[in-house]
């Protein structure tokens, strides 16, 4: 299931994960100075989305003139030059990764690959640490790329001898960054070291740039980075060199949102918006959401959607819809990813693809169950991972159109197991199984394109990718969900034919997390009266 990001209207989030909420301020009372004197604080997190924007000189800086601004603005928006950014990951051989025991060496290559859908600009060369099996040329080699490299990234490396080759290798790398590696490993962030205080936690990395008098930006570099390692999927470690590049090499195109416009919105957002913003401060599940939202990471799009999904109200989705949907306050632009490309099945049943066949395969089982598939895995991070999700896929009354309501449980920061349910609207895309989808969650609308990979030819099993991106929000995704009639994985025919599908995803099984699917019931299922379901299909003879 694809669950269209909502962005928060405090600051403009883009990977999500569910965090604690811990507010660190009760809220004030309210009477009509609230708008002056609440609506600057939540406006922090635009401030501090900032630092991930900044080169590292003006992280360095103690002041900042106009002028200098000026320039740095300038160079914001200069497109990334043609240079390569250059990184080297430096992997212990025979390590385990804990994504699905997967290898450390294997991550790191998809990460390498991954990289490349951002910039193709950006070069990483994967190695293990295992220097003595390579010849001296080989060896010689290395060094040089280190000598040009921007980040080494370190990663489960402790044999001593490799240690030393590093420390003794690595003298002119600007940025180097050691996940669960010896303690003598030193980290070096834009041409500073900084001393470790623990081998495991990048928090140690960038501790020591938080005594700099951009403490609170260092503060928040520190707290994304860390969040972004520690979640250990391939989505937060791509992201997580993504924020050091952005800090300390060059920016990358698609974190410019994450550069907010601070304080000067603020007397647009009430000139529009004056009584939604009103509204929202004096609803108990408004004021809950903003504050939520307000001690979510600029970049973490599951904290930011738990949020929303833990408390949905008319006068939240009146107030973003006003400030962001409609105005579009902060001036955002996100657009759907181009990469990776993911082609669609082309034929089923030995016949090639039309688009109402296509139809039909989304449609899946509805009609013979409650629902069209339940999901069994998703590969990202923030959309895919809500338990007891229903897919209902149908055609509507009005000639021609075509409907997607995803029906899931959240359980609420306030530990309470809710259903939630969406409604997109589904057109058909140039080629058969490819679709565009939109919706208005929470008054945000995002759009998204899907792919029907594959579905197997007795509907057992069903792998749908998608690209999305909510353009007020700044906010772009991918994903893919592997989906069955029981929310069950495949079988062995369907576990063998299952990675060839993926692979047209540029997906590794490790990615996909599993859907809790144990305790679905009652879900608010159903469909609006005069639906219709399959066109070409004739699935009743179906086993279940």
């Amino acid at each position: 299931m694809s669950l269209a990001p909502f962005p928060t209207a405090i600051s403009p989030h883009l990977n999500r994960r569910p965090t604690p909420t811990r507010f660190q301020t009760p809220f004030i009372k309210l009477r009509m100075p609230l708008l002056q004197s609440t609506i600057p604080r939540f406006l922090h997190s635009w401030e501090s989305a900032r630092i991930i924007s900044f080169s590292p000189a003006a992280l360095n800086r103690s002041s900042t003139t106009a002028d200098e601004e000026e320039d740095i603005e300038g160079v914001r928006k200069m497109e990334p030059s043609a240079s390569p950014v250059r990184l080297v990951a430096f992997v212990g051989d025979n390590t385990v990764s804990p994504l699905k025991s997967t290898p450390w060496f294997d991550v790191m290559l998809h990460t390498a690959k991954r990289l490349k859908w951002v910039d193709e600009a950006y070069e990483m060369l994967v190695l293990t640490d295992k220097l003595h099996q390579l010849d001296d040329k080989t060896v010689e080699d290395l060094r040089e790329e280190l000598r040009h490299s921007d980040i080494l990234l370190i990663v489960a490396v402790s044999d001593q001898e490799s240690v030393k080759w590093v420390q003794a290798n690595s003298v002119n790398v600007p940025n180097i960054l050691c996940f669960e590696s010896s303690p003598t490993l030193r980290n070096k962030l834009g041409g500073s070291i900084v001393e470790n205080k623990s081998n495991e936690n990048i928090i140690s990395v960038l501790a020591a740039i938080s005594q700099s008098k951009r403490k609170n930006e260092s503060d928040e570099i520190v707290r994304i980075v860390s969040e972004a390692w520690d979640r250990h999927n391939s989505d937060d470690i791509r992201f997580c060199l993504l924020i050091v590049i952005n800090a300390y090499i060059r920016p990358v195109p698609i974190m410019k949102n994450l550069r907010a416009k601070g304080f000067s919105t603020l007397n647009g957002m009430v000139k529009n918006c004056g009584p939604q913003i009103l509204n929202c401060l004096l609803d108990p599940n408004c004021r809950k959401a903003l504050q939520c939202l307000n001690r979510c990471s600029p970049v973490d799009q599951v904290c930011n959607y738990r949020c929303i999904a833990s408390y949905e109200s008319p006068c939240l989705e009146e107030f973003s819809l006003c400030v962001l949907q409609k105005n579009n306050c902060l001036e955002l632009d996100a657009k759907i990813p181009e990469k990776p490309s993911v082609p669609p099945m082309i034929k089923f049943r030995g016949e090639y693809l039309s688009h109402e066949t296509a139809e039909d395969l989304f449609v899946g089982w509805l009609g013979k169950l409650d629902w069209s598939w339940r999901v069994v895995a998703g590969q990202n991070p923030a959309y895919d991972q809500f338990p007891c999700q229903y897919q209902l896929f149908y055609r509507g009354k009005a000639r021609g159109s075509f409907w997607y309501e995803p029906v899931f449980q959240v359980r609420t920061l306030e530990g309470i197991l809710v259903w939630r349910r969406r409604k997109y609207r589904v057109k058909r895309g140039n080629v058969p199984g490819t679709f565009n989808f939109s919706v208005l969650d929470n008054g945000v609308v995002s759009n998204e394109f899907w792919t029907i990979v594959d579905v197997s030819d007795d509907f057992s099993w069903g792998l749908f990718h998608y690209h999305g991106a909510a353009r007020v929000a700044g906010q772009s995704y991918t994903g893919a969900v592997l989906v069955s009639p029981d929310g069950v994985f495949p079988d062995e025919a369907g576990r063998q034919r299952l990675p060839s599908a993926l692979d047209r995803c540029d997906i590794k099984d490790w990615e996909l997390f599993n859907v809790d699917n144990c305790s679905c019931q009652n879900p608010p299922l159903g469909l609006p009266e005069g639906s219709k379901l399959h066109s070409k299909i004739n699935h009743e003879h179906l086993k279940q």
